[in-house]
């Protein structure tokens, strides 16, 4: 694929909001996983990773009718890193019709209706006339939220394929802009704690009562967290610094194995870095640094680690973040971007946190530590439930 410019990009989740409290506790090696105290939820021993500043956030009165925990997370995310302006310029400079929108998030805005569930008519069993279901609950929402604040005309639509959903909005940029169809994009993943995505995982017996440790021969499950994390893509050579963040490749499968397991070899996954590492023209031992989907379920990493082990072998040092995050669903392929970006740019690979003893049974070279080594091309999986995996290729431009 022709390489694609990160010309722009911020992420807000419980590591902190905006890319210097992300990259602060990315070098102190420090997470954001607290007990759960979210909401009704008072029966669930599990951590999560909550942005607590998401309830203090008030939408501007023209996007009131977009009020829901959601939009509120997308709207904190958009105020970071001078993220806003940054869109703005590329509105000015290519026209609202040329700049498009493609957001990732699994529940959307289901909160609001699960809160609406609690006041429903007691004779009727009617949902009450102020819940707006268009603007809030359904998926397409946090899109069409982010299309009203900027007075956007062009293409905008959202993914939702589970946990792989913010990863794939990339691959799907990166041909529009390659098709002539838009000349900048929005891509990124929202994704909010709800009820019903604590309870789900709970029911799946996929939860850890304490905070996950990936690919650790003891892990018993992940964290669910929420996060905002947003990228602007552009052409290469519009931009006047050299020295940047480039989208090289970008692979997708869907191996259909299980509804919520990987194939236990991981093939959909193989299949998907593989064609990733096509997509730019690179071999394995080009990739300095994998970030793991790695959510500390016990199939997940085996899975994960058989498809890197025969991509990679135990050459490639590779880390899963969600030990300091928790897993962000259907933002996690957008913040683990974000994150790959500050990587290239600041020149150290993240350890991943909370993992004591190392899986034997899994033959990478996990770091349980940060490294001082300066990436040029590293490799971030996303995949989720139902075998729909993709997988993103970043490297340097300078």
């Amino acid at each position: 694929m022709t390489p694609v410019r990160l010309s722009h990009f911020t992420a807000s989740s419980c590591l902190g909001c905006g890319r210097a409290a992300t990259l602060t506790a990315l070098l102190q090696h420090r997470g954001g996983l607290a007990p759960c105290r979210f909401e009704t939820i008072d029966d669930l021993e599990t951590p999560v990773g909550e942005v607590p500043q998401v309830d203090d956030v008030a939408l501007p009165a023209p996007l009131a009718e977009y009020e829901c925990r959601n939009n509120r997370l997308a709207w904190l995310g958009l105020q970071q890193d001078d993220f806003s302006a940054a869109v703005e310029d590329a509105i000015a400079r290519y026209g609202p019709r040329r700049v498009g929108i493609l957001i990732g998030t699994s529940t959307a805005g289901i909160l609001q209706t699960e809160q609406a569930y609690r006041r429903r008519d007691p004779n009727t069993g009617a949902l009450p006339e102020d819940l707006l279901y268009r603007t809030t609950h359904n998926t397409y929402s946090v899109a069409a939220f982010i299309r009203r604040y900027f007075r956007l005309a062009g293409p905008a639509l959202v993914v939702s394929t589970a946990c792989s959903s913010s990863a794939k909005v990339f691959a799907s940029a990166a041909r529009m802009l390659a098709a002539g169809v838009i000349d900048a994009a929005i891509v990124g993943g929202v994704d909010s704690l709800c009820l019903t995505t604590l309870y789900g995982f709970n029911s799946l017996e996929l939860l850890s009562a304490e905070p996950c440790r990936p690919f650790d021969v003891d892990r018993k499950g992940l964290c669910i967290g929420e996060a905002a994390a947003f990228v602007l893509l552009e052409r290469p050579g519009s931009n006047r610094d050299a020295d940047t963040v480039l989208l090289l490749g970008a692979g997708e499968s869907s191996d259909a194995y299980h509804m919520s397991a990987p194939h236990p070899d991981g093939l959909g996954a193989q299949i998907a870095m593989a064609a990733a590492l096509r997509s730019a023209g690179l071999q394995a031992s080009d990739i300095d640094y994998i970030n793991l989907h790695g959510t500390a379920t016990p199939s997940n990493d085996a899975a994960e680690g058989k498809a890197v082990a025969a991509l990679f072998g135990d050459r490639t040092p590779c880390s899963s973040i969600k030990g300091a995050t928790g897993h962000t669903l259907g933002a996690a392929g957008g913040l683990e971007a974000v994150i790959s970006a500050l990587a290239l740019q600041h020149a150290f690979l993240p350890g991943g946190i909370n993992t004591r003893h190392l899986d034997p049974a899994i033959p990478i070279q996990y770091l349980t530590a940060n490294s001082t080594l300066a990436p040029s091309r590293v490799l971030s999986n996303s995949f989720g439930f139902g075998g729909t995996n993709c997988s993103l290729v970043f490297g340097r431009s300078g």
